[in-house]
């Protein structure tokens, strides 16, 4: 069973994906960590990108100009849904690989974009990470050293919280306190995976939301 983690831009998705895989010893598959795989040099889609933009997006060296990069895809949603459509099928691949090579019956894979790029037929079952759009953008300036209205735009860009929740399996509420979520992520686990590893949940107590 291969179980998508999904919700908003800092809601927490990666604090529940990384306590849930610890506690309960799954396998997870990080889909940012996979596209930042697909664009370094010469890689899949460093080579996409290449092919269609030329040196637009790139530094004198090569390299993707990431900073750059994802500044112009919030503000142009045309030109993001292009790219969109070039590396959601490279990275879809690529997480369909590693699913096949894992060794455990049960896998998360957390997937910010899950819903945005029609993705839901490609898991199993999807929880959806939620929390306050107050909580969120407090969270985005604190992280990103970004003001109140880069915040809102980063959360513009992607799906209401609200409609991922209708169309999820499973929420776990990340707007209250830490110990509060894991209960919930303890309640999931215990659901697909079985039993705890009682020394990951010991280890994994002070991890805090991100």
């Amino acid at each position: 069973m291969l179980i998508g983690i999904t919700g908003g831009i800092c809601s927490g998705k990666s604090s529940v994906a990384a306590y849930w895989s610890r506690c309960f010893q799954l396998e997870l598959i990080d889909l940012d960590a996979i596209c930042r795989d697909l664009l370094t040099l010469e890689q899949p889609g460093w080579l996409a990108l290449k092919k269609h933009y030329g040196h637009r997006f790139f530094t004198s060296a090569g390299h993707l100009d990431r900073p750059g990069f994802r500044t112009t895809l919030f503000s142009d949603q045309t030109l993001r849904d292009e790219i969109n459509s070039i590396l959601h099928p490279l990275a879809g691949a690529h997480m369909q690989h590693e699913y096949h090579r894992a060794k455990k019956s049960v896998v998360l894979v957390e997937v910010p974009l899950l819903f945005e790029a029609g993705w839901e037929q490609k898991v199993d079952r999807i929880v959806v990470v939620y929390a306050t759009g107050k909580i969120r953008c407090k969270r985005i300036v604190n992280r990103d050293e970004v003001n109140r209205n880069e915040a809102e735009q980063a959360m513009s860009i992607q799906w209401p919280l609200r409609r991922k929740i209708e169309a999820a399996d499973h929420v776990i509420d990340n707007s209250r306190s830490w110990f509060n979520t894991c209960l919930r992520i303890m309640h999931l686990g215990r659901l697909y995976s079985g039993t705890p590893d009682k020394n990951k949940v010991a280890t994994s107590e002070n991890m805090q939301p991100n």
